[in-house]
Parts: C-alpha cells; structure tokens; sequence
C-alpha cells in the first residue's frame, strides 16, 4: 500500500477515536443545509452497521423539510433542536420490508413476535450509532431525542409509517452553534465486568456514584428540586413510576397494533 494511503487512513482513524472520546450531545445548531453527499455519506456508514442475518430489520427515516419538522416538535416537547438542526432522522425497527420480500419469494415469514421486535431493534439503534459516529466525523453534531417512545402514535402518524415499523429512536443533526462541555460518565469499573458479571456491594454503588454525586452540577440540581441526593431526582422528578408505567403501556399497546407482539 502506498505511503500516502497509509497516512490517509491512519489520520482518518485517529480523527475516529477522537471523535468517540470527545462525543457531546449538541442542542444549538446553525441553520447551514448539511450537503446531501455528506448526508449520503452519513447514512451509508448507518448501513454498515452489525446487523441480525444481514437482515437489516430497520428503516431510517429523514426528515429535512421545515414543514415536517414543526409537525414532529411537539412529539419532542418543543425541544428548539429540532427546528434548529436542519435534519431530523428517525429510527425504525421494520420487519415490513423483509415481510414483503419473504412472500413475494413464496416464503411465509414469522417475524410478528417479541423476539424479533429486539432483533429489529438493536438492528435499529446499531445503525443510529453508525450515522451518530460519520455525522460527528464529518464535523457535524448530533442530539438522541429521548422521546421517541413518549409520542410514539403521533410520530407513526406524521411519517406515514405502516404496520410493522416502529420508531425506537431519533436524531437531530446539523453543524454546531455550540459546543457544550463534556458531560460525565461513570468509571469503567462502574461498568465492566471481567470474565463474570460480579454484583455490586453497597460500598461498589458508593465508590461508582461518587465523583457524580460531588459534582457542581449535582449540588446545583439538589438545590433547584429541593431534594436530598440525586436519586431522588430520577425517582420523583426526572423519571417517575406513574409516568413509566403510562409510556411503557402505551407504546406496547403501540407495537401490538403494529405488527409485532402477535404470537
């Protein structure tokens, strides 16, 4: 291989890994049109992703016209990136495809079960990092909209998606207004388990939580909720057991209509 291509992919690789260890997500965005030969670019790599059989059980619906846009805001509680970010992509687990295939070829298909709804699923979100990890490559950024299963009805409504496809995440992407600083993470022994998974003692759970539960920002979200220690915060503000028993029974009831969940 020549010397000029092994430079180009050795700074291409470095540009890579910096990428994953600087990720942030972005909320303000320019109103610059990312070039659909990048866009292509980007939704290319998601195609490559790892995928169940090479079966590709998802669909990656891009939203860029102004129009559409206003109609999925408030799927997305008015979050301002939404408008803000010129493209807007939504990620499906879809057996409606391979469905179709499979009978046109004279093969009866029995993917309308829970089995495959995680299959697709992870098919889905393994893509969504793909154009995650290209987007920022390219200079882009990019905001997960944790809010897909909240609105999920509407949003199968406004993108037309048939029975069968079922949004399981989303995406703002455009090029950054600005740069946020990095938020923290839990240490890797937090997360990693050697050979075994090893359960974690309470002095395990003291030692991962501690640098967070330190932090400026903690301190400051104690004092506008008003509460004694961050957990609070996700159980009785952030994420409450009356909320996550209604989104979690409607977006079942979602994707029983939907064409999963039927044996």
């Amino acid at each position: 291989m020549p010397i000029f291509f092994l430079i180009l992919w050795f700074n291409t690789f470095t540009a890579m890994i910096n990428e994953i260890a600087n990720h942030r997500s972005i909320r303000k965005y320019k109103d610059t049109p990312v070039p659909e030969d990048v866009l292509n670019e980007i939704l290319e790599a998601g195609t490559r992703a790892s995928t169940t059989g090479n079966m590709q059980l998802y669909s990656m619906v891009v939203t860029t016209s102004r129009e559409l846009r206003e109609r999925l805001s408030p799927c997305h509680f008015n979050q301002p990136s939404v408008l803000q970010a010129p493209v807007h992509i939504t990620f499906c687990a879809d057996i409606n495809r391979f469905n179709k295939w499979c009978r046109q070829r004279g093969a009866e298909p029995v993917y309308d079960n829970f089995a495959w709804f995680v299959n697709a699923s992870v098919d889905a979100l393994l893509a969504s990092q793909n154009v995650a990890l290209e987007a920022e490559a390219h200079g882009l950024g990019i905001c997960y909209l944790g809010t897909v299963i909240y609105t999920t009805e509407k949003i199968a409504e406004i993108l037309e998606l048939p029975d069968g496809v079922v949004p399981v995440a989303a995406i703002v992407m455009g090029y950054p207004d600005a740069l946020p600083p990095l938020t923290d993470r839990l240490p890797l022994k937090g997360v990693v388990h050697r050979e075994t998974y090893k359960d974690y003692t309470p002095e395990d759970i003291d030692r991962i939580w501690a640098e967070r539960e330190a932090s400026e920002e903690t301190s400051q979200l104690l004092k506008a909720n008003e509460l004694p220690n961050l957990a609070r915060i996700f159980t009785e503000r952030r994420y409450t057991g009356k909320d996550n028993l209604a989104i979690s029974r409607s977006y079942l009831e979602f994707i029983k209509r939907h064409g999963f969940f039927n044996q």
